[in-house]
């Protein structure tokens, strides 16, 4: 099956995730190149120029946003279309920031097959993107702050109640749940990483 486009760049930081979106799209025969994060992507970018980018919001050392936010602000890749693909942030505030930042569509996790490929049928056969004037940066920058600090907010809820109810288990029940909570500490880790970064920049822009 012959598809007349360039590759699909898929962003994604768990590796089984990754392959179930690599193989279901090489099944359908769209080339496809991946990166686990939003640093591995802009790498790629610099020699690639793909049709498409489908990326997760929530991942280390740069995440979803401050990646589309890049491709945005950059000419050579502003008119890529982007799906955003998140178990994470979706509120209909982070569903509303993503969209600002030009994304194409905005899809929740976990995916129904059938609804995602036929979303990127859609957007690759739109034609030309015409996403909207990248976000200035201090609008971009405290937009990105208040879905952080919604998000760990609410992280660190779910880390206090998983870990009382950890505390009245039995036993048998308990590693489900310990996995659960180890992926919560992470997360928080990588929202509050993300945020000094936010914090020390917007700072930066308050000095000049």
């Amino acid at each position: 099956m012959n598809i007349p486009y360039g590759p699909i760049l898929v962003v994604e930081d768990f590796p089984h995730i990754l392959e179930l979106l690599e193989i279901t799209l090489r099944f359908k025969g769209y080339p496809v190149i991946t990166a686990r994060n939003g640093q591995e992507a802009l790498a790629i970018l610099e020699r690639e120029h793909p049709a498409l980018v489908i990326t997760d919001i929530l991942m280390p050392k740069m995440d979803g946003y401050a990646l589309v936010q890049r491709l945005r602000t950059n000419p050579k890749t502003s008119q890529v279309p982007v799906i955003f693909l998140s178990a994470t942030y979706v509120t209909p505030e982070d569903k509303a920031f993503a969209l600002s930042l030009g994304a194409a569509r905005f899809l929740e996790k976990p995916m129904d097959t059938e609804e995602f490929l036929l979303t990127v049928a859609e957007v690759l056969t739109e034609g030309p993107a015409s996403p909207p004037p990248p976000l200035e940066e201090r609008e971009f920058f405290a937009g990105y702050r208040e879905r952080l600090e919604h998000k760990l907010r609410h992280k660190l809820a779910q880390i206090n109640r998983t870990e009382r109810l950890l505390e009245s288990l039995p036993e048998g029940q308990k590693p489900a749940f310990e996995a659960l909570l180890a992926e919560a500490h992470t997360q928080r880790t990588e929202i509050q990483n993300e945020l000094e970064q936010i914090h020390r920049l917007l700072n930066q822009s308050n000095n000049l």
